[in-house]
């Protein structure tokens, strides 16, 4: 293999689920003696990982919460889980500077293409063009507060509680404190409080606080728990039809999330590119391959390849995508678009150069 491009872009950004193009307009005249140039592309394969991560931590009171609470799977320790949660693989095109072409039209005639920024064409004598991504992201997600972080955490903690300097005695405080709080749910459910409130909204309220004041006062026996999702998009692009097996695109740590391919304080996710069906030229009824249109307009037959994602030597996503560099170039003839009666349109695959309509210019 000669080499292969890889670029990385932080996911903390939203990702959407469809990429707007910027295109420019090509309109053959006589100032440009009615030629057009173009790019075709090579395939590049988008890896976007949604990772979640798991924090737990323990409760000030947690060597306590089997005496006092009978909470017996109490978090004793801190640590941090992870898991790749989902891969979504898709494609998109690059311009190859290899695979450039300039097409001369009939003198007179005026066809248009429309490339891309990079200068590949999408269209040809239409403003119809194929979006390049569509496929739904995921996007991260941050974590909910805890029952520690929430307001109701400091309204739940008493005067005596602050001020006592023994662990074990705000333990035993934190304990009865929390069967206070369910008696009084208890009663205002029941109606037996002695305020009880005037409406049912704001029973409602006054129930929620003392449910978060509860789950605070328990959450410093049994611990905490915090869930959230990080995302990151790879994009590897093969420079020729050799495989790719093994290549690093990023890697992920339990502190730090995704970090560099090569830095080794994270988990690889790896990728493997196998070439699955080289594509051939057209033949004719004979048999016989096809020659290249005199001066014809360029397009790609692609191949297909096998793209599989690893995390933890597990495979997390695998899919078949339709890949220029496992194809060959093929030609049309360029009288197609200048035919005065009946011209025709053409639109290629922004990801492949593959033709994706040829038809009828009026339709």
């Amino acid at each position: 293999m000669k080499r292969i491009l890889l670029f990385a872009a932080a996911a903390s950004l939203l990702m959407p689920a469809a990429t707007a193009q910027t295109t420019q307009k090509f309109t053959a005249s006589k100032s440009g003696e009615y030629a057009l140039a173009y790019s075709l592309p090579r395939t590049a394969v988008d890896v976007t990982v949604e990772a979640e991560f798991t924090e737990k931590t323990p409760g000030e009171f947690y060597n306590y919460a089997r005496r006092y609470l009978n909470i017996a799977d109490a978090i004793t320790a801190p640590s941090t889980q992870l898991q790749v949660k989902s891969v979504v693989i898709g494609t998109h095109g690059e311009a190859d500077d290899s695979n450039r072409w300039q097409v001369q039209f009939k003198s007179g005639s005026t066809p248009y293409m429309i490339l891309n920024e990079s200068g590949c064409m999408l269209s040809l004598n239409t403003d119809e063009i194929a979006d390049e991504v569509a496929v739904d992201l995921p996007v991260p997600v941050a974590a909910k507060p805890t029952p520690l972080e929430v307001p109701a955490a400091r309204e739940a903690m008493t005067q005596e509680m602050i001020q006592s300097s023994s662990t074990s005695k705000r333990a035993e405080l934190a304990a009865q404190r929390i069967f206070e709080l369910r008696e009084m749910r208890s009663d205002l459910i029941s109606g037996q409080a002695d305020n009880t409130p005037p409406d049912g909204l704001s029973l409602q309220l006054a129930l929620e606080n003392l449910s978060a004041q509860e789950a605070a006062l328990t959450a410093m026996f049994a611990g905490t728990v915090k869930t959230y999702t990080r995302v990151y998009t790879a994009t590897v692009v093969p420079d020729d039809a050799e495989d790719i097996s093994g290549k690093v695109i990023s890697r992920i740590s339990l502190t730090d999330g995704f970090v560099d391919a090569d830095d080794l304080s994270g988990e690889p996710v790896t990728i493997n590119i196998t070439a699955r069906e080289q594509a051939s030229l057209p033949v004719n009824e004979k048999g016989e391959e096809k020659k290249f249109p005199k001066g014809g307009v360029a397009y790609t037959i692609p191949g297909t390849a096998d793209v599989t994602v690893y995390f933890r030597d597990n495979v997390v996503a695998r899919t078949t995508v339709d890949m220029a560099q496992q194809g060959v170039t093929f030609g049309l003839d360029p009288g197609l678009f200048t035919d005065k009666k009946a011209p025709s349109k053409l639109q290629l695959d922004p990801a492949t150069g593959a033709v994706l309509l040829l038809g009828p210019a009026g339709e």
